[in-house]
């Protein structure tokens, strides 16, 4: 079994949560917002590539935009194998937190 990178699970979290709304802009703001770091859309469509591969997403195009100059967006939905692997590394970081002895934060 192969587990999700950390990147590869933020952003099917994104969509998750962006539903029907998720496509790159918007997965990026989002999840620029939940990490606090700049992603540049470079760096979004990557793992959005490398996840449409895998078949952990899939996209559909819209009709063409007038404000975008006729172009199109490409929307993104997580598959049943895409739940699957979110399920699976939950599961393990649920089992890695489990029973760990308490942290010692020292106080400067």
């Amino acid at each position: 079994m192969k587990y999700l990178s950390r990147k590869e699970e933020l952003l099917l979290l994104a969509i998750w949560k962006l539903q029907d709304k998720a496509y790159g802009v918007t997965i990026r703001k989002h999840v620029s917002k939940v990490t606090g770091k700049y992603w540049s859309i470079g760096a979004i469509y990557d793992v959005l590539d490398r996840l449409t591969r895998k078949k952990l997403v899939s996209t559909q195009t819209s009709e063409p935009i007038k404000a975008r100059g006729g172009k199109s967006r490409r929307y993104y939905q997580i598959t049943k194998q895409g739940f699957q692997a979110l399920e699976e590394v939950k599961n393990l970081q649920e089992k890695t937190w489990a029973d760990l002895p308490q942290m010692a934060i020292e106080k400067p």
